[in-house]
């Protein structure tokens, strides 16, 4: 069974109104994609390919319900009632993961005023998961690694994990749904036709939000893998973070496998800022192995860094009213344990609640 993403999504861009179209077709062109000053292109759809999406229990999932638009002005914003953000961080001292720290030992920054903590855990919480797999012509024989690699860091994982398998070529396709059974989501990564260009920053798009939409854990995750540089979305790369940070969106773990001679310095150059913008945005890594032997000792390191962050959660002290991306910083300082190096998601976007929704509420 097998799903190009269909959900769509409504933001706006700094100074753009996005078009909002009620059915959209996959990326087929190549070529760059307009700035992000310019009109959204149209997001990535989701059609059915084959037989209906099924759940764990055998029967048929239904479609999932398009997420309330509203028009302000003349563009179009998607609103949900998020009040805390929430915030996974993982704390390293050198390479070292640091797992002893104490909410007090936190200081959390948003747009350079101290925030204050409400929230903090420190166990290793259920995650969904979502594995996004280049499937493009150049990964055939790359495949069977990587798809050991990637059940391995599943196996590696909390067993209440729920994970879903995407591969991507010049389109993006679910090839196993939400699932915590290792041998689904063998077979949906057993889903090989390696062939067309590389999609990659719908891919993410898409799979951010079937994240946010679909996802019942309460961290979310992207493991994306691929051998090259897009060259065949609609979205470029800065539209693709502005979206994942817009959803309050997933931490990505990119694996780039640029070694070998299929591509030029230059284009080396270009996939590897890419991934490593993707996931330092996102509070994630960026790894790049140097041979397809290394990939699961790094889906091993993926494994045991989402098992053992820290969750902090605050309320804003700005108003969600005041509109535009917040930076946020986060610094950790304990006696005894030297410099400490806090890796979360640089910020966000605020989701403000719509009087509509408001009243709804008090209901």
């Amino acid at each position: 069974m097998r799903l190009c993403n269909n959900a769509i999504f409504a933001a706006l861009l700094a100074g753009a109104a996005l078009t909002l179209t009620a059915q959209q077709t996959p990326a087929t062109q190549n070529g760059g994609a307009p700035a992000a000053s310019q009109a959204q292109p149209a997001t990535p759809s989701l059609t059915v390919d084959r037989d209906p999406v099924r759940s764990p229990e055998g029967e048929a999932a239904p479609a999932t319900p398009p997420a309330p638009v509203n028009k302000e002005g003349s563009g179009y914003v998607l609103r949900t009632d998020v009040e805390e953000v929430v915030l996974n961080a993982t704390v390293l001292s050198g390479s070292q993961l640091v797992e002893n720290l104490t909410k007090d030992d936190f200081q959390v920054l948003e747009d350079g005023v101290k925030q204050t903590l409400i929230s903090f855990q420190h166990t290793d919480l259920p995650v969904s998961i979502g594995l996004v797999i280049d499937n493009s012509g150049s990964m055939y024989k790359k495949r069977p690694s990587v798809n050991k690699s990637a059940l391995d860091l599943i196996l590696a994982s909390n067993p209440q994990d729920e994970a879903f398998v995407v591969n991507f070529s010049d389109e993006a396709f679910i090839d196993s749904e939400f699932t915590s059974e290792p041998n689904k989501l063998k077979d949906g990564l057993a889903h090989i036709d390696s062939r067309g260009g590389t999609a990659l920053y719908d891919a993410v798009v898409a799979s951010a939000d079937k994240l946010v939409e679909d996802g019942k854990r309460p961290k979310q995750v992207l493991v994306l893998i691929t051998d090259g540089e897009d060259n065949a979305s609609t979205l470029n790369l800065e539209q693709t973070i502005h979206r994942v940070q817009e959803l309050s969106g997933p931490v990505i773990y990119s694996i780039g496998l640029l070694f070998g001679d299929e591509m030029s310095r230059a284009e080396v150059r270009h996939a590897r800022r890419a991934l490593e913008m993707l996931s330092t945005e996102t509070g994630g890594m960026a790894f790049f192995p140097k041979s397809i032997e290394e990939v699961d000792q790094i889906a091993a390191e993926v494994a045991r860094d989402v098992r053992s962050q820290y969750t902090l959660g605050y309320r804003s002290t700005k108003p969600t009213s005041v509109p535009g991306f917040r930076r946020v910083e986060v610094t950790a300082e304990a006696k005894g344990m030297g410099k400490l190096t806090v890796r979360t998601r640089t910020g966000y976007f605020p989701v403000v609640k719509t009087a509509k929704k408001a009243a709804e509420g008090k209901k």
